[in-house]
């Protein structure tokens, strides 16, 4: 017989749906150049493989066993160190650090572990799309506050660093049911890296209502243009009410690998500890020893010519520039990221090939990119997908491309792109 009473958890509600699963299908099936989902198509640096290599084919059977559920020894120790320095702080390597399965999980603990119901949490809009949901089955209720972009100057192209937070909209937001707030810097989808004086408004308010801040920093190596990527747990009040997230995937370009990390104080690391046993457990080891390895190399590095996360930095900088010349060149307006490895664009001057839908709740900037892949064969993200439901249609003029990519990959978007434009053009 059929079980008549609903089999899904009341905290799945609403939360099923997810736009990664739709387009990476939709591009699967109909790109022939993939800019939405966010990975790079180029190789690992040599030195990460070669790690990986050694430590699978090796002769210490161990690494291919459990290691300690909470982080292989010598990764935690390595981000010790790194992160102590980056943060001023004395980091017990078993204490201050986790390593979960990739920056997603860091996520999933900590709001599973410091966020009940009832609680309220910041997210700054546009957000990574999986906060809202991780809030919302926790128990907890997301509160929104935007990014409000200005007009550039005159002949000059939109950046990131034209979308910003307004003070008192901000403090509005804060209130006796404020448990922690969300941040993402540099932001994904917009590469906004966040200023010393905007963390330091973030930071007051967390300080003024005893808010905790969980601050996502997984492309905290890809800043642009000489910006200064602020740790906000380094500023003052706030290492004790911080967790930071990074990941291995963003920095050493491993997505597939799947080795993210959280660093901050006991108080809060060991509730987190209490999620993540009971559910992983534990984290694919070869990896982090891999991972612990590439960091060995890069510590003593760091800030050098020869840093990879120097010369990635450097490189994609130059890739986001020939993207934004073709986006630009072939009539679309692009927001150009400070960080990360996106780049939002306005295509409100290709409205006409996608006319509006009457009575379509859909928003306008996904129907485009569904055309898009389709009529195009050039896959991007639509912006709407990171707003929450009642703001998804404010900016919904806007698509996002990743360009961490080939060259090869970058030049065929270009010439799609200008076909494109040619084609608009006419004899």
């Amino acid at each position: 017989a059929k079980m008549s009473r609903p089999v899904q958890a009341r905290r799945l509600e609403g939360v099923d749906k997810n736009i990664w699963v739709e387009f990476v299908k939709l591009a699967t099936t109909y790109a022939t150049v993939n800019l939405g989902q966010g990975f790079p198509d180029f190789p690992p640096p040599d030195f990460l493989r070669e790690a990986f290599v050694r430590a699978v084919g090796g002769e210490d059977h161990m690494l291919h066993q459990y290691t300690r559920a909470f982080g292989h020894p010598p990764l935690v120790k390595i981000l010790a160190q790194l992160f102590g320095k980056l943060l001023g702080q004395e980091l017990d390597p078993l204490a201050n650090v986790m390593v979960t399965v990739g920056a997603y999980q860091a996520l999933y603990c900590c709001f599973q572990a410091l966020v009940d119901e009832g609680d309220e949490v910041i997210i700054i809009e546009p957000f990574f799309d999986c906060y809202e949901p991780m809030v919302k089955m926790a128990g907890g209720t997301p509160v929104f506050v935007p990014l409000r972009p200005k007009a550039p100057k005159a002949g000059q192209l939109m950046s990131s660093a034209d979308w910003q937070l307004d003070p008192a909209e901000l403090a509005s937001k804060f209130g006796k049911r404020t448990k922690a707030v969300v941040l993402n810097s540099p932001n994904n989808p917009l590469g906004k890296v966040f200023g010393r004086g905007e963390l330091e408004l973030i930071a007051e308010l967390c300080v003024k209502h005893d808010a905790l801040c969980i601050s996502d920093e997984v492309y905290e190596w890809l800043v642009y243009d000489g910006k200064e990527h602020v740790r906000i747990a380094s500023l003052p009040g706030m290492w004790d009410r911080t967790v930071s997230i990074g990941s291995a995937g963003k920095t050493f370009s491993v997505t597939g690998w799947k080795v993210g990390w959280t660093v901050g104080p006991p108080r809060l690391l060991q509730h987190l500890r209490t999620v993540h046993q009971n559910s992983v457990y534990h984290c694919a080891t070869a990896a982090q020893e891999a991972v612990a390895q590439g960091f060995c190399r890069e510590l003593e590095r760091l800030g050098q010519a020869d840093s990879y996360f120097v010369r990635l930095a450097r490189e994609l900088q130059g890739k986001r520039d020939r993207l934004v010349q073709s986006l630009d060149a072939a009539g679309m307006k692009p927001i150009v990221p400070e960080g990360t490895y996106f780049l939002v664009a306005d295509i409100s001057a290709f409205a006409s090939d996608v006319p509006d839908v009457p009575g379509s709740n859909e928003p306008y900037d996904s129907r485009f990119a569904k055309w898009m892949v389709k009529n195009k064969g050039l896959a991007a993200i639509p912006l709407s997908a990171f707003y929450s439901g009642p703001h998804k249609n404010d900016y919904s003029r806007f698509i996002r491309f990743c360009f961490a990519k080939e060259e090869a990959t970058l030049k065929a978007a270009n010439d799609i792109l200008q076909k494109w434009k040619r084609e608009k053009a006419g004899p």
